[in-house]
């Protein structure tokens, strides 16, 4: 058959040829529409499967299909009896679409679009809702995973995993167009975005409205992510949607439903006395993957030199008495010290020294046994284990992670990671989740040390302890609270809560919600008093996303054997009433319609995805490949280097069966024929290292107590020599109260975009001048800021 159109790599069409996505922000939650446009343009029926991401706490809430001038809807129902339905319709000649949820992973979907006759157009329209997470600038962050990596699958666990396709960005066959439309009670201050945008054009005066698409020519290599910014965006809300008309009085779904989005705010005398104890475990991806560029411009910084830079500043912004250890994973783990030491000069100095070394070169992505490791090691007391994840975040075994750091939860706070495109959202924000912790991405053009700072401050926090959630509502009307209970608070974080509301209210009536909790010792509470009346327009974005809420809680009941039954039931019962996906139930849809069979044998395309090649040392390895990592049908150009024998490989494999007798811990696991031939070293010019960052090189000299030394290398660092800063000194001045405040002073005066970044270690420079009670401080700030060109009062050092 001679081929047209759009081809895989395996030169057969692809039939899935466009996808649009709109978007729909109301405040802090979104719905989204994604329109899948199909066309058989073989001479045979078809079934295409596409597997794709979403993101892991998305509630998938409707699914249909139209076929020419036939739209049928979808029906919720138990996932193996969907999928029966599904195979019956099939092999009965009939058309039918499933849509599923992955067993392994929250964050996987697989579609699949049967019997599509020869010449014949099929759309799916896919819908799901999802809450925005809060950034570190208090902007609300949408994603719509482009990428979709190859999931690591442990050595020894069962079952083949998600069969994906996956090509490079510049080949994916099909093309993304993307809109959104904001609304708040609140101005829209800007819309931004790793990918280019039309400008943002406001649709009413006073800006509580606003709409925004991708410029045209969007290609497929990243991640879509919106960061939306709202004036005032610290204020609590709440809002009541009025239930289903047509669902029963009483149920879930009949009846109305409020989320409360609160802020809490600490005592000012609680967040100034910052906690200077604490265990700090840092746990970082080794495995190949992490040598991919952090982003796709010029500077090819690596994800696992930018983890090197912060875990640098993360080390110099320690406070004294700490204890601290570093863990690494790939296919094995290591550790620095043998169990968490105290945090001083020669610990920290002993840890940079192997910091520096680190490289991606520990082989896959086994997560699960540094983390058993780490919780098997005993707490200890007086030093609450802070417990931070760093990883691009491929892995199959998500659920048995998340469940882990569930277990561990009482022991520690977790606070994660997801670097690069493609990290897996159910995998990050699980374990903030369960750990108590807080999730970020590392996307783009990010860089990772302002995120893992804040999380940083989150964890300096004090832990927060008895929380309370009280109702006060009008006579007659009863709550039934849908969200898990609040266990984590930390300034400036949103918590949302999900109650069902029974009973009959005035629409003119009030509630009020109460937030109680005890904060370093001092009770604190939060107060919000909201109106009973449903809001207009919500659609029903509220009830699903209580619903999906309540699924996950049910899901995670379910792993209790003993219950598992009756829990999977409540679950189903729950997912077919609210129209909500779960890990149990599937959509399915069967064109009972087409009255006339299909006829001939049914072909099978695989749709291929986005995706990034991941190769131990060379990260602009694209190709397409298959995540069980075999029978891809496809050729693979890798090329791996192995420095200590002084040799860089090339490898190209086929999916012939010949045995791979190579392996260079490379995280895909090859099993496919890998033929290789050695060049000497010269003819690959060593790649040139990129300038140290003037930043990170002077606070690589700051010591573990908060002060610099007065030496050549911090005269370099400030771009003067060692004469004119020693002539600088004044008289009665010391050599390291004067070094201090002149690193203090080229902070404020040349690194203020970067103050999220070094705020915390020049904090601990401020407490150890204190402590010295120096008497030249005064003369030493003026003489630091002749020497440098500056004008830094002494009241902004915090002097």
């Amino acid at each position: 058959m001679d081929c047209c159109g759009l081809l895989t790599l395996q030169k057969e069409p692809v039939p899935l040829k466009s996808i649009e996505v709109e978007l729909e922000v109301r405040d802090h939650v979104a719905t989204v529409v994604s329109t899948l446009n199909y066309e058989n343009k073989e001479d045979k029926p078809l079934e295409a499967v596409f597997v794709f991401p979403l993101p892991g706490d998305a509630a998938v809430c409707h699914f249909s299909a139209q076929i020419g001038q036939t739209q049928i809807v979808a029906e919720v129902k138990e996932k193996q009896k969907a999928r029966e339905e599904y195979d019956d319709a099939l092999s009965s000649g009939q058309q039918a679409f499933l849509l599923e949820e992955s067993d392994e992973s929250p964050d996987i979907f697989s579609l699949s679009v049967g019997s599509l006759p020869p010449g014949e157009s099929a759309s799916i329209r896919l819908e799901y809702v999802i809450e925005l997470a809060v950034q570190a600038d208090d902007g609300l962050r949408f994603c719509l995973p482009a990428v979709l990596n190859p999931r690591y699958q442990p050595q020894g666990s069962e079952g083949a995993g998600v069969q994906v396709t996956s090509v490079p960005a510049s080949l994916v066959p099909y093309s993304l167009s993307f809109s959104a439309r904001v609304s708040s009670p609140r101005p829209i201050s800007k819309v931004e975005s790793n990918c280019s945008l039309d400008p943002l054009q406001y649709l009413n005066t006073d800006q509580t409205q606003a709409t925004v698409k991708l410029a045209a020519g969007h290609k497929f290599d990243r991640d879509v992510e919106l960061l939306i910014y709202y004036k005032d965006a610290h204020q609590p809300t709440a809002v009541v949607e009025a239930g289903q008309a047509s669902a029963e009085p009483g149920s879930l779904m009949g009846d109305p439903v409020v989320m409360v989005s609160l802020y809490p705010e600490f005592p000012q005398s609680v967040m100034s006395s910052k906690a200077s104890c604490g265990e700090f475990v840092f746990l970082v991806d080794r495995s190949g993957s992490m040598d991919c560029p952090t982003n796709d411009t010029e500077q090819q910084e690596t994800r696992i030199s930018s983890a090197r830079d912060t875990l640098l500043l993360l080390l110099k912004s320690l406070p004294m008495g700490c204890y601290f250890n570093i863990y690494s994973f790939g296919s094995s783990y290591e550790h620095i010290f043998s169990k968490s030491v105290e945090y001083g000069e020669k610990t920290m100095e002993e840890a940079l020294k192997k910091v520096e070394k680190m490289e991606a070169d520990l082989g896959g992505t086994e997560i699960l046994e540094p983390l058993k490791h780490i919780y098997s090691q005993p707490c200890i007391p007086t030093q609450p284990r802070q417990l931070f994840v760093f990883t691009d975040g491929e892995v199959e075994n998500t659920k048995e992670v998340i469940d882990l750091v569930k277990k561990n939860s009482g022991s520690h706070r977790c606070f994660s990671f997801g670097i690069g495109e493609g990290a897996s959202s159910a995998l990050i924000n699980g374990m903030a989740k369960e750990g108590g912790g807080h999730a970020q991405f590392i996307t783009g053009t990010d860089r990772m040390q302002p995120k893992v700072m804040q999380s940083l401050r989150f964890s300096l926090q004090p832990a927060v302890e008895d929380v309370s959630v009280t109702w006060d509502l009008p006579k007659g009307s009863t709550v039934t609270v849908l969200s898990p209970p609040i266990t984590t608070i930390f300034q400036g974080k949103r918590s949302l809560i999900y109650a069902q509301l029974t009973g009959q209210s005035s629409e003119a009536a009030e509630g009020c919600v109460t937030v109680k909790y005890s904060v370093a010792g001092h009770p604190s509470e939060n107060q919000l008093h909201f109106s009973l009346r449903p809001a207009e327009d919500t659609g029903l974005i509220v009830h699903r996303l209580a619903a999906r809420t309540l699924i996950c809680l049910l899901e995670m009941k379910a792993e209790n054997n003993e219950e598992k039954e009756e829990v999977k039931k409540k679950v189903v019962q729950l997912s077919v009433q609210s129209g909500v996906s779960s890990s149990f139930t599937a959509f399915i849809v069967v064109n009972k319609d087409n009255n006339k069979e299909i006829q001939g044998p049914l072909l099978h395309r695989d749709i291929p995805m986005a995706g990034l090649m991941k190769c131990a040392a060379t990260p602009c390895c694209l190709a397409a490949y298959n995540s069980s990592f075999s029978r891809a049908g496809v050729q693979y150009y890798c090329a791996m280097d192995d420095s200590e024998a002084g040799v860089q490989y090339y490898c190209a494999m086929d999916d012939s069966e010949a045995d791979c007798e190579v392996d260079y811990g490379c995280p895909l696991e090859f099993e496919d024929m890998c033929s290789y031939r050695a060049l000497p070293d010269e003819e690959f010019p060593p790649a040139k290292k990129p300038p140290r960052d003037p930043l990170l090189l002077l606070v690589s000299l700051q010591k573990a107590s908060g002060c610099w030394l007065l030496d050549a290398a911090l005269a370099a660092a400030l771009g003067k020599t060692n004469e004119e800063v020693e002539k600088s000194k004044p008289e009665k001045a010391s050599s390291e109260v004067l070094a201090t405040i002149l690193a203090l002073i080229w902070l404020h005066g040349f690194k203020m975009d970067a103050k999220d970044e070094w705020e915390l270690l020049a904090a601990k420079a401020v407490s150890w001048l204190r402590a010295q009670n120096a008497p030249s401080v005064t003369e030493c700030v003026e003489a630091g800021n002749i020497l440098l060109g500056c004008s830094v009062q002494k009241t902004a050092l915090g002097l």
